[in-house]
């Protein structure tokens, strides 16, 4: 995401700072820069280093003056280099922007202090900005703390098939980025010659550490490497980020409650999401078995965390009763202590705590762990529920607050507390999902083979609906152990059996909603409730007669079913299908037990490649007003799921003003969005980055639920105008686009051999195979590495492509506005209308990050050269058109003109971006060589292609 580029991406920012914001910056970049060389040479050799530096001065030569001369120079270099020298420099300038990245990483934490100490104002995107902003404008912070007291915010995270890190090197950068950090702090010159030399080592260790996976990645690989970013940041910087919210409510609105203690803390309104295990949409790897390892994984990891500070928590708490008193709630914790030394009998909180240890390492044992590092004292009962691990650490901190030891809580007792109860014993909620076509086979199987109905996939929609709710509203199963089911049906039940068993045994938020892929009709919602009721997920319940059904579920067993609308045609139904779902008398009784809630998922990374970007963007905004009017008729509340991507192509950019873009009543305080591929380590490697990025979630939700929405409506006419002209600039971009990727013959080849797709697809990148077909089809193939090879090489058109198209017929239409008329208008939007203002950022971003010189370098992979001079000459036409149009609308040239600092940090990328991607362009060209001969690659050409690929997702951070 853009604000992982720079120091700040606020324009606020960049006029209050001193000039030489920057030079610190650039100090680390050098430095680090500098101590890589040594290792190469040290490593490597003289030979190597100097090939290194001619290829970066060389490719710099070929961007800065489109040299031709430079162009020829760097093939000759390219197919001169041997193969081990080829992986070398591949490798060199892969961990440059890694190491580049720390930098910019530590330089953005670095200002962040540097704001604070100087006292400067609150910045966009922190939760003392939104409190301010909600304080100016009337919102008390009673409604506050009301609004976050039935607050849903969850960041999920997902594993696909770009995903590149490995958990060695996040490790391995981890200390580089600490042992960065440490130079701000004083030090004499022998601190900073040993701190040098440490980094030097660190640096030497990511050399000599393999990169790459040379095994397919496995669920258990990527729940594994999820977990990661748990121990690494969500367990400790959740917890305190809601600390920094309480003590912001407290400063912005103070009351004598809040002095005194009384006011109630906050509910953990953050919780942690993942999909790793659970989402089986296209992926064959997941099953019951999968999903069973990740909870086990999940509680084992938060159990673990648990017992080190119940650990540490035992050393620090020494208070004695012979120096002051303890509650009597305390006193019998401590009498059913296993702990009987006389050693501890006056020392009744650190009994307590060993009794604490004793029974959270039963706990563990029951739920899956088999090694804990410290062995209990004695025997203990498990915890039945997390709630109850909760109760005790508050009768800790209710004996200490009442016998003078309040400052005793604030160091490790109540982070570990709240910690509980965000995290339970399951640590993140796992979604399961399923595509819809998938559903109704099992359920055609069922129906068949029980004599209900013989071809239930043949039947109109309005028959399915009508023998579904009729099988809802009765009890005896359609399955039979006594016959025999095919793989998937049997695989399908066992799931959501798996998912019976896990809720009862980790808790009701280890798994809590089904999302459901490819929703079309509202029969797709009702047979995952049919599929529910057939594995007791769903029970129904009969009236005291036994004559008719009084209710449907049981809501403390019972799954979300949630409709995920992907393409054009899908999120233009949307509002309609969830009215005749809600409106359905099993299904209302449903969401009524739901507390009157009912989510709805859009995917961004779908619509995006069935429709291209402005029209993706277009109909989310319009599917999202209609469902907020659907659903405010029916009176239920809505929670938006948004699957957005990192790169703009999938609903990426900054989550601060995307939250802000969305359309008024859509937040509301209920949100979940998904962070994918190498958004989770550019968001989530560095904790205190971590921290701020959840900060930010928070601090959109604020101010998107809560600030009054008054401009809107003094300006609705206004606003109607601006939405109309989206609707036909809209559809003009999706013909454009629709003509270029699925009307244009040959188009799949082309994207086939001028991207790296078939590499992406055939190296060990994800445990998800790239198409959910095997099949070259463009709709066949998955979204996400559509946009990553777009992204690899640098013509990034999902975030682009159709916009200029769309504009410039538009302008030379005849009708009452002339074209100075219509650039004042689209100007205004710029200006005024917060979703067209997120929109051409993003897509400023995006062209900020295209080079057509180096993507024409792709473009000569493909064969066919008549194909390829047709195509490629399209799209930079396109390109063209749509630079000089949003340079019309923003009155600038220089792309990225207001955000500056994001500017720069892109420009310093591609002195080492650059000879990254004409590295691949020749590995790719040796392995399609090969293959063409029908010969095997060598496993070093493939993995120079490999790396390659993880150094330019690198560069760019966000791709996936």
């Amino acid at each position: 995401m853009a604000k992982q580029l720079t120091p700040s991406a606020s324009p606020v920012r960049a006029k209050s700072s001193v000039p030489n914001k920057d030079a610190p910056l650039k100090e680390d970049i050098r430095l680090l820069g500098r101590l890589l060389g040594d290792v190469l040479r040290d490593q490597e050799g003289d030979a190597v280093f100097d090939v290194v530096e001619t290829i970066r001065q060389t490719a710099v030569r070929f961007r800065r003056e489109s040299d031709q001369q430079a162009g020829a120079e760097l093939d000759k270099l390219l197919k001169k280099l041997t193969r081990d020298q080829t992986n070398s420099v591949v490798r060199a300038f892969s961990y440059f922007s890694h190491l580049a990245n720390i930098a910019e990483d530590q330089h953005h934490n670095r200002r962040r202090r540097a704001d604070l100490l100087a006292g400067s104002a609150a910045q966009p995107g922190s939760v003392a900005y939104a409190l301010t902003k909600l304080d100016d404008a009337g919102v008390s912070g009673a409604t506050v703390r009301h609004f976050l007291k039935d607050a849903l915010i969850s960041p999920v995270l997902t594993a696909h098939p770009t995903e590149v890190q490995r958990k060695s090197i996040l490790d391995a950068e981890r200390e580089i980025a600490r042992l960065l950090a440490e130079r701000d702090q004083p030090h004499t010159q022998k601190e900073l010659r040993d701190n040098t030399e440490l980094l030097r080592g660190r640096i030497a260790t990511l050399w000599q550490t393999r990169m790459l996976r040379y095994t397919k990645l496995t669920v258990a690989d990527e729940i594994e490497n999820a977990l990661s970013y748990h121990r690494i940041t969500f367990l400790r910087e959740l917890p305190a980020l809601y600390d920094d919210i309480e003590s912001e409510i407290a400063i912005q609105f103070p009351t004598r409650a809040r002095q005194t203690g009384s006011v109630a803390p906050l509910s953990p309104f953050v919780q942690m999401g993942s999909w790793i295990g659970g989402d089986r949409d296209g992926n064959p790897n997941v099953n019951a078995g999968t999903m069973q390892h990740a909870l086990q994984r999940q509680s084992t990891t938060i159990l673990d965390f648990y017992l080190d500070e119940v650990h540490a928590l035992g050393a620090e708490l020494s208070v004695s009763t012979l120096m002051v008193s303890v509650n009597p709630e305390l006193e019998a914790l401590a009498a059913d202590s296993p702990d009987l030394s006389d050693h501890r009998s006056d020392e009744p909180y650190r009994r307590v705590l060993i009794g604490i240890y004793a029974r959270l390492a039963a706990t563990a044992r029951d739920l899956g762990a088999t090694n804990i590092l410290r062995n209990e004292v004695g025997p203990a009962a498990h915890y039945v529920t997390a709630a109850e691990f909760t109760q005790e650490l508050q009768i800790i901190e209710d004996s200490l607050i009442a016998n003078h030891g309040g400052a005793l809580v604030k160091p490790r007792l109540s982070t570990l507390k709240r910690a509980s109860q965000i995290f339970g014993f399951h640590l993140a909620s796992l979604d399961m999902r399923q595509s819809s076509d998938v559903h109704e086979r099992v359920l055609t199987e069922l129906f068949s083979r029980s004599n209900v109905e013989p071809n239930y996939n043949k039947l109109s929609e309005d028959k399915k609906i009508a023998l579904l709710l009729t099988e809802l509203r009765n009890p005896r199963p359609l399955f039979s152990q006594y016959v025999d089911y095919s793989d998937e049906t049997t695989s399908e039940l066992s799931i959501l059996r798996m998912a019976r068993e896990i809720r009862q045994r980790y808790g009701s938020r280890a798994i809590r909603n089904y999302i459901i892929s490819h929703t079309e009709t509202v029969s797709d919602l009702l047979e995952v409730m049919m599929l529910q009721q057939e594995t007791g997920l769903l029970r129904a319940q009969l009236d005291d007669d036994g004559s008719k059904v009084k209710a449907v579920t049981n809501s403390e067993l019972e799954l979300m079913v949630i409709p995920l609308f992907e393409t054009i045609p899908d999120l233009r139904a949307a509002a309609e299908i969830m009215q005749q779902w809600m409106a359905l008398p099993p299904v209302a009784r449903l969401i009524v037990e739901q507390g009157r809630l009912q989510e709805v998922m859009l995917g961004y990374s779908d619509s995006n490649k069935d429709g291209g970007f402005l029209t993706s963007n277009w109909e989310l905004y319009k599917a999202e007003i209609e469902l907020v009017r659907v659903f405010n008729t029916a009176g239920v509340k809505l929670r938006l799921f948004h699957g957005r991507g990192g790169t703009v192509g999938r609903g990426g950019g900054p989550s601060y003003e995307a939250i802000l873009a969305q359309p008024p009543g859509t937040v509301n305080g209920q949100i979940r969005l998904t962070e994918q591929g190498e958004i989770i380590a550019s968001k989530f490697s560095n904790p205190e980055i971590g921290r701020r990025n959840l900060e930010t979630l928070v601090a959109a939700t604020l101010e998107a639920s809560l600030m009054p929405n008054t401009a809107i409506g003094k300006e609705a006419k206004k606003l109607s105008e601006f939405e109309q002209l989206m609707d036909g600039l809209s559809e003009r971009a999706y013909q454009a686009y629709r003509n270029l990727v699925y009307e244009t013959p040959g188009f799949t080849d082309y994207f086939f051999e001028a991207t790296p797709i078939a590499e992406i697809a055939e190296l060990n990148i994800g445990s998800r195979p790239a198409s959910r077909k095997s099949t070259r089809r463009i709709e066949d193939l998955r979204a996400i590495p559509w946009g990553f090879s777009w992204g690899q090489c640098r013509l990034l058109l999902p975030g682009w492509y159709g916009f200029g198209s769309a504009l410039s017929e538009w302008l030379i239409e005849s009708d009452t506005k002339t074209k100075a008329q219509k650039i004042s208008l689209l100007r205004t939007m710029y200006k005024e209308w917060p979703f067209f203002a997120t929109l051409l950022s993003n897509m400023d971003m995006v062209l900020s990050k295209t080079d057509l010189a180096v993507a024409s370098r792709y473009a000569a992979l493909v064969t066919d050269r008549k194909l390829r001079n047709s195509i490629f000459k399209r799209i930079a036409q396109e390109h063209e058109l749509t630079s000089n149009l949003l340079s019309s609308i923003t009155g600038t040239k220089e792309r990225l003109a207001n955000n500056p600092l994001l500017g720069r940090s892109i420009k310093n990328r591609f002195a080492y971006l650059d000879p990254l991607n004409h590295l691949q362009v020749e590995l790719i060209k040796r392995h399609r060589s090969v293959t063409a001969a029908g010969k095997t690659t060598e496993e070093r050409v493939k993995r120079g292609i490999h790396l390659s690929i993880n150094g330019i997702a690198a560069g760019l951070r966000n791709t996936g």
